[in-house]
């Protein structure tokens, strides 16, 4: 029986997911995805474009880093000596900022400041992307498992993540750090970059998966007693099935939120373990290292803090208001 245009604009507001739009004439309704609705939301959000565009300058930056140097004549570690004075100061003003040095020159050992940090976006962002997508999927691994088995699996999982925020992280990050690295190299070797890179990303593993585990269990213990989950465990299909084909489609939005908000938290804290001696150290560039050193300057060349640390606020605020935007686009009522 065909149904009349009202009847069927009617029928279209009960259909769950989707929104009717009038298309073109005679053909009749379009019906939308809960993801394109939260992209059309996205995209009419100014916050959201903004910071989305700051980000998306800032990863090209990291990666087309090889190419700025090419282009820009200038090594990380390349120093200047000529330009600095008797007391180890760069000449001119605003620490040395010129043609060819547009953020200035680090003092006594003079090396360019813009390059160094073009490097040191390249290693905080490797970090925190890393960290955040390995603590995403061990926190979504628990947390679909302790919600959906429940019983012990659940309590066991919730002992180990109840111990593990218990624990002070920067406390254990100040006494963890080092002490692998000694376990590897002894106390005169220079210590890789690269291993420096590795333990911090474990570090962060090891704590920064709590709050997704706690997240998805949430979800899936309410998911679990939901009518198309019964009727999925009634047709007998897998565990596998269940977990990867009913549940995890349905939770995607706040895992996504969640990965979103957890990478600007790894991008300050490895800039605090840097600044703190123990996680990148010089000669490798790095933000944390680099207002370290530059705390010995405040007064006589505040220029060298300035840069690299207004580049930090910027990329973390950026972060984090994009991280905002996006949870209010997939889930419009958390404003409200």
């Amino acid at each position: 029986m065909s149904l009349s245009p009202v009847e069927d604009i009617a029928l279209s507001e009960f259909s769950p997911g989707t929104v009717a739009e009038p298309a073109a004439p005679g053909s009749g309704f379009v019906g939308r995805s809960p993801g394109q609705l939260a992209w059309a939301r996205l995209r009419r959000d100014r916050v959201a474009m903004v910071s989305g565009g700051v980000l998306v300058f800032f990863f090209l930056v990291a990666l087309a880093a090889p190419l700025i140097q090419w282009a820009y004549g200038t090594d990380p570690q390349q120093q200047f000596q000529d330009s600095l004075d008797l007391y180890g100061m760069p000449l001119g003003y605003a620490g040395g900022v010129t043609g060819s040095h547009w953020f200035g020159l680090e003092p006594s050992l003079g090396r360019d400041i813009f390059i160094r940090m073009v490097y040191g976006l390249r290693t905080s962002l490797f970090i925190a992307l890393a960290a955040g997508v390995i603590t995403t999927v061990i926190g979504v691994l628990a947390g679909v498992l302790a919600g959906y088995a429940g019983g012990w699996l659940d309590a066991v999982i919730g002992w180990v993540t109840d111990f593990a925020l218990a624990m002070p992280f920067l406390i254990v990050a100040l006494a963890l750090v080092p002490t692998v690295s000694l376990r590897f190299y002894g106390p005169r070797e220079a210590v890789p970059s690269s291993f420096r890179v590795a333990v911090l990303i474990t570090v962060f593993a090891l704590f920064g998966w709590t709050s997704a585990a706690r997240l998805v269990r949430g979800q899936v213990v309410s998911l679990r007693e939901r009518e198309f989950i019964e009727a999925a465990r009634a047709s007998g299909v897998s565990t596998a099935h269940m977990l990867f084909r009913q549940v995890l489609p349905n939770i995607w939005a706040p895992i996504l939120v969640s990965f979103s908000l957890a990478v600007p938290s790894y991008v300050t804290g490895e800039a605090v373990l840097s600044f703190l001696g123990v996680g990148i150290v010089d000669p490798t560039p790095d933000f944390g290292a680099m207002i370290f050193r530059s705390i010995h300057y405040l007064q006589t060349d505040p220029t060298y803090v300035f840069f690299p640390g207004v580049t930090i606020f910027i990329l973390v605020l950026a972060f984090n208001l994009f991280g905002d935007a996006v949870r209010d686009a997939l889930d419009p009522r958390s404003n409200r």
